[in-house]
């Protein structure tokens, strides 16, 4: 029997896993998340595709999107990242990395960042019931209020579009549309 999935699937393996396994089922894990953010960031002007395809290069590339170690990338590193045909090789994004990474450190002194973000939500996923994925919003009043608290503290590639993909991706809000099986699972 086929699946019925959200639309932007389409054929290609890579966005099948990704959207089966991962897009949308609510993500708990500090490090996956950072790293979540970090690709959605990376992800600024480009389509999702492009950054799946490099996301084991980028795992390697940034130590497994370790924060503390990222946290601590110095210009060598930086100008080995700009030479890496694994990743998108663009400075803004790469420093913007380290910014994060070292934001995220804060945040975690204090508590998780799991905690930190999905208290926005009241850690309960908002379901969208959108018949078509074009129906669902490219940001939010919550993404706008997510992005400017996280701009406040000083994250670079954070602005409301980028956080409400973010929050899609994390499964903070459920935008599969109602005829997805995924959707069904979730509610």
């Amino acid at each position: 029997m086929t699946k019925t999935r959200c639309a932007w699937v389409g054929e290609s393996q890579i966005y099948i896993d990704y959207h089966d396994e991962e897009w949308g089922r609510p993500l708990h894990d500090d490090r996956k998340l950072f790293e979540m953010l970090i690709l959605e960031g990376a992800q600024a002007g480009l389509s999702w595709i492009t950054v799946l395809n490099k996301r084991e290069s980028y795992r390697v590339a940034f130590d497994h999107f370790d924060p503390a170690k990222i946290a601590r990338y110095d210009e060598a590193k930086v100008a080995e990242l700009m030479n890496n045909p694994g990743i998108i090789r663009n400075r803004l994004k790469i420093q913007a990395a380290i910014t994060n990474a070292k934001l995220f450190l804060e945040i975690t002194q204090h508590e998780t960042f799991d905690h930190f973000l999905w208290k926005y939500v009241k850690h309960t996923p908002i379901v969208g019931h959108w018949q078509r994925i074009e129906d669902a919003p490219v940001s939010t009043p919550l993404s706008d209020q997510i992005s400017m608290d996280l701009k406040k503290m000083g994250f670079k590639f954070v602005g409301s579009t980028i956080i409400y993909s973010f929050m899609q991706a994390v499964g903070m809000v459920n935008d599969h549309t109602t005829d997805c099986f995924v959707y069904q699972q979730m509610r």
